[in-house]
């Protein structure tokens, strides 16, 4: 180019590609040079190639020249040294294991900076290597305090180094000295990236080109030369075209019109027909009634005083926001879903916000959850530390393999993720629409060192306040757990398991979730010098690879195709090569060996670029739907008619207009067909219902992979976000709680759950609805396992065991394990309360009006769980009287409630009998299993904490037994006092003596209503005890007092220890 700007001639090289370097050795001869295994000379003047030198390793990018030598980097981090004349290397030096960056030479200096392997990655390298030209070696390196990605010197009085690194930083420095902190300058870029940097060659101004195409100069004084004989550029001519007018900022009465818009290939709102439009105008506000009173009419012109009703230039109307918030108090939804503020605001569909749980004073009894699941199936509670992944649970639990695998495992483990997802899941199956809580799982959870190395163990404040991203976080969650589960399962037949632990499922070698989730990938290294090396692994799951293609507009993709892609994945990256004894770029190819039966697909949907081709796949997918339903091509920018649009929703033609936005936001099929050819290669197409196999595939070979999951990130800037489920429920579930025989998708959304169609399952908003987790499901997967529940849990659980506390012997015994000739039997009374302490306080806010609403609940956690024996000659006397140990923080004890003191469980300070909440789990999983009646006081508290699922039949609640409807509830102690002449509770609880006074209190109850009817009698007893609890307050007289119970005790003392 000419010093105007002028093109002075194109040279076109055929046989080059990827020039990355040129190199002006004299006025009229260049040197280019690239990423092939040759550098040209041409000659400026004649325009032609001169010579062709050939190089041994390809690759050259920066090329430098001096006195002695032309200077070549190379991408493998060497720069060689080579002769003027014939180009050939007299010296070489390895500079980096990764690749060059820059360097420069002065005098008898050759500085360099690149990056290092690290990692089996590259990282750059804060060491400058320094090398003597004269000694031909390398001397001390210097360290600086930067990224350097360029540097240059600038030889004035001394031979300074300027480093830059990409995001601006400027550090100067002597080569052979050490690099000041306080030396480091900032390019002022607000963003981008330093992409090329420069010195003039007067030395006096620095140049550096961002990747935005902006220029920032620095110089050493205001008036400065660039070049030793500087001469004035010639500039081209400028424009004769007439200029658009000058618009002053300064003036308000300007027209914002003369500003002009951009052009675009939508339809603007402004081209809408005034014709479809009609103006709406606000509604005149009634007048007010006492304007009417005093008014008085002359003809048709009526006066009145003022009222004195408004203020002084208040305008006669509310605006329309304030408007939406007075309605907002009046129009009360019959359904608790819809009371948020302002819901027109919301762009997150209803269903799929965040639900949370209204406490009241008495706390869950007054929450219907009716209102959000009309389903028989369970919901999870989201109050509990960690919830993030109920989605995902439910997932694995519609799983009939999983479901029934976990529930037939049994370990002695203490914290088996396996073992507590088999309780929750027998939990979900006896639910009737209930919600269930995950916190035993969730507190083993917390307990698993590998989750938290992953970061998948959640503080409070992170939940709270949305800073995760949940979508990264659920899908290594689903890594995790898969790999969790097929660890632990794959344990089950060794030498550690339960007695009677089940049935095996799988080989020896093997377990069910490898069977399931399983495939052998072969994975092939090429490295540059022609070493292959290949490795079998096996993977549970894939992650989703998009291509990098920058092309306008996108390229259209089926899903089918970038499946195969991230399945068959071929990536370029550093590795170490045995026959090079060093890292080298290797090209990685992974093939497929086998195929799964459950196809589980991590979307990776993690940025704007991943959520942009998602956008871009779902609308040419519905151009594609359009085109084949009605013959229109509905592109970008195409108009469509009026009667064309009417058309395709026209019901005539089997479609609505319903049905056509099911068609929108829809990219992944619904059904996926793969196998595997003779050459072991993978094929992957979309498969539909109404396509059927051809009769050259085979039935073995051929996989039909049908959609059961999707798990998608709800994006909430109001509430942080929350993670939803889409599962297709399949007709063994329906056959087990509703008898009837049929498969549904539905959302489950926490405790909300709600059929879905089944192309809202696989519809994705990007604005706020990203898929996060893909679950496929190979087509008649259950006939392939063994899907018998045979509970492992045995007798032998309720026989005497050691205690975990060391000083245990110190104490007496305050419970006698049951005989195997006294294991209960179906319809057996066993007598039962629990004591528990708080992990966490009570969130709740004090409103204006004084009253107290609580956000977050306490977290409470069982602390000792007691079992007394409801019949036969020892009736009274306890069997099990277990301490939990605990791992966790205890906020507070609650000792006065509890009776539980610090270090009672503590299993090296504790004197009691110390167990594992498992351990106490299983012993009472057991009693529910074989059928006993279990009496207590406020079972309903004690079941939810402890987190077992009780039939109601088998739940005698004394708290429900001497209660009127819409009356208070009425204490143990009171109870105890009017009915049985007890006083008990004194200084703190103790629930030996509550499970035997519940007992005693359901015997007297039989006393006084035969057959559990309620005869007149016993309401007449009620409402004397009703009159006598409101007289004291609800309080226990003390032993001096006049007041004296109505009721007297008639049990005998065989039920004292």
């Amino acid at each position: 180019m000419s010093r105007g700007g002028l093109i002075i001639f194109d040279y076109l090289m055929d046989e080059s590609e990827d020039m990355h370097s040129l190199l002006l050795t004299d006025s009229s001869t260049l040197l280019v040079a690239g990423l092939q295994n040759h550098v040209l000379e041409i000659d400026l003047n004649t325009v032609q190639e001169t010579q062709k030198y050939t190089v041994e390793v390809p690759g050259i990018t920066i090329m430098r020249q001096s006195n002695r030598f032309f200077f070549c980097g190379h991408t493998s981090g060497k720069v060689s040294l080579r002769d003027l004349r014939t180009f050939v290397v007299e010296h070489e030096f390895d500079a980096y294991s990764g690749s060059l960056s820059d360097f420069d030479v002065h005098g008898n200096l050759l500085v360099t900076c690149g990056f290092s392997s690290r990692m089996n990655g590259l990282a750059c390298d804060r060491f400058l290597k320094v090398y003597d030209l004269r000694m031909m070696r390398a001397t001390t390196p210097l360290q600086v305090h930067i990224d350097p990605f360029f540097l240059r010197f600038i030889p004035t009085y001394t031979s300074r180094l300027a480093i830059i690194s990409q995001t601006g930083q400027c550090q100067f420095c002597e080569p052979t000295g050490l690099a000041n902190p306080a030396d480091i300058f900032h390019v002022n870029t607000v963003g981008p990236l330093i992409m090329t940097f420069d010195v003039s060659a007067s030395k006096q101004a620095l140049a550096f080109g961002d990747s935005e195409g902006c220029v920032h100069l620095w110089a050493d004084s205001p008036e400065v030369t660039f070049n030793a004989y500087s001469r004035e550029t010639d500039f081209a001519l400028p424009c004769m075209v007439d200029t658009l007018p000058h618009l002053d900022w300064n003036q308000d009465l300007v027209p914002l019109s003369l500003i002009p818009v951009p052009l675009t290939s939508d339809a603007l709102l402004s081209d809408w027909p005034a014709a479809n439009s009609a103006p709406a105008p606000r509604r005149a506000p009634p007048v007010d009634p006492e304007i009417l009173r005093t008014m008085k009419k002359v003809g048709f012109i009526g006066y009145a005083p003022n009222p004195r009703t408004k203020l002084r230039n208040q305008i006669p109307y509310r605006l329309k926001e304030t408007d939406n918030e007075f309605d907002n108090f009046s129009q009360v939804p019959e359904s608790p879903i819809g009371r948020e503020e302002e819901p027109h605001l919301y762009r997150v569909a209803k269903k799929y916000r965040k639900v949370t749980i209204k406490y009241s004073k008495l706390g869950l009894e007054d929450f219907d959850f009716k209102h959000y699941n009309k389903t028989l199936f369970a919901g999870l509670e989201p109050h509990i530390p960690n919830a993030y992944c109920n989605c995902m649970i439910q997932v694995l639990y519609f799983l009939e393999p999983v479901r029934c695998l976990v529930q037939n495992h049994l370990c002695q483990k203490e914290f088996c993720l396996g073992c507590e997802l088999g309780l929750l899941f027998h939990m979900l199956d006896l639910s009737r629409g209930d919600p269930c809580q995950g916190s035993n799982f969730l507190r083993a959870f917390r307990t698993i060192p590998e989750a938290s190395a992953l970061g998948l163990i959640l503080a409070d404040s992170d939940e709270a306040t949305g800073k995760v991203n949940l979508g990264r976080l659920i899908q290594s969650w689903n890594r995790f757990i898969l790999t969790q589960l097929h660890q632990e399962t794959q344990e089950q037949e060794g030498p550690q398991a339960y007695r009677g632990a089940g049935t095996s499922f799988g080989s020896s070698g093997d377990s069910v979730i490898g069977q399931l989730f399983s495939c052998e990938m072969e994975n092939c290294s090429m490295c540059r010098c022609g070493k292959e090396t290949v490795r079998v692994s096996s993977t549970l799951l894939f992650t989703l690879s998009y291509p990098e293609s920058t092309e306008k507009p996108a390229k259209d993709y089926e899903f089918a195709q970038i499946l195969k892609r991230s399945i068959c994945l071929e990536q370029n990256t550093q590795a170490w090569c045995e026959n090079c004894e060093k890292y080298q770029p290797t090209v990685q190819t992974r093939n497929i060996r086998c195929l799964p039966d459950v196809l589980v697909i991590n979307c990776e949907v993690n940025s704007s670029k991943e959520a942009d081709f998602w956008k871009t796949q779902a609308e040419y997918s519905f151009q594609k739907a359009m085109m084949k339903r009605g013959g229109f091509d509905i592109t970008k920018g195409k108009e469509i008619s009026l009667g064309e649009w009417k058309d395709l929703g026209n019901p005539d033609m089997g479609h609505s207009y319903a049905s056509v936005e099911e068609l929108k936001n829809i990219w992944i099929p619904h059904a996926i067909k793969m196998r595997l050819t003779k050459s072991k290669e993978l094929d992957v197409s979309n498969w539909s219902e109404t396509d059927e196999l051809s009769p050259t595939d085979d039935p073995e070979s051929v996989y039909i992979y049908d959609l059961m999951a999707t798990v998608v990130h709800i994006l909430d800037s109001r509430t942080g976000g929350s993670l939803v489920g889409h599962i297709k429920v399949g007709e063994t579930y329906h056959q087990r709680k509703e008898g009837v025989t049929h498969q549904q998708w539905y959302l489950f959304n926490d405790f909300l759950i709600e059929p879905v169609d089944k192309c809202e399952a696989v519809q994705f908003d990007m604005s706020w609805k990203v898929p996060a987790i893909l679950y496929y499901a190979r087509r008649n997967l259950n006939a392939k396992y063994n899907l018998v529940i045979k509970n492992p849990i045995e007798a032998s659980v309720l026989l005497a065991e050691a205690s975990l506390a060391r000083k245990q012997r110190k104490c007496h015994a305050t419970f006698i394990p049951l005989m195997l000739s006294e294991m209960p039997q179906a319809g057996d009374l066993v007598g039962l309360d629990a004591e528990f302490v708080t992990l966490n306080e009570e969130e709740a806010e004090l409103r204006s009006d004084g009253t107290k609403s609580t956000i977050k609940p306490s977290q409470m956690s069982v602390a000792r769980i007691t079992c007394v024996r409801g019949q036969g000659p020892n009736e009274g006397v306890p069997f099990i009287d277990d301490y939990i140990s605990t791992q966790e923080q205890v906020v507070d004890y609650l000792t006065q409630y509890s009776g539980i003191k610090p270090g009672d469980l503590d299993a090296k300070i504790s004197s009691k009998h110390l167990t594992t909440l498992k351990s106490t789990y299983l012993k009472l999983r057991f009693l529910i299993d074989v059928g006993v009646k279990f009496v207590g006081h406020g079972l309903q508290k004690d079941f939810r904490v402890i987190n077992l699922m009780v039939p109601k039949d088998q739940v005698i609640d004394t708290v429900y037994l001497f209660h009127i409807p819409r009356k208070r509830m009425i204490s143990l102690r009171f109870l105890a006092w009017y009915f049985l002449d007890l006083k008990i509770q004194g200084e703190t609880h103790d629930s030996i003596e509550d499970a035997q006074t519940a007992l005693r209190l359901y015997r007297k109850y039989l006393e006084l209503s035969p057959q559990g009817s309620e005869p007149e009698e016993f309401r007449k007893v009620l409402k004397g005890l009703y009159e006598k609890g409101r007289k004291l307050d609800w309080k226990v007289p003390e032993p001096d007092s006049q007041s004296s119970p109505k009721h007297g005790a008639v049990f005998p003392s065989v039920l004292a220890l």
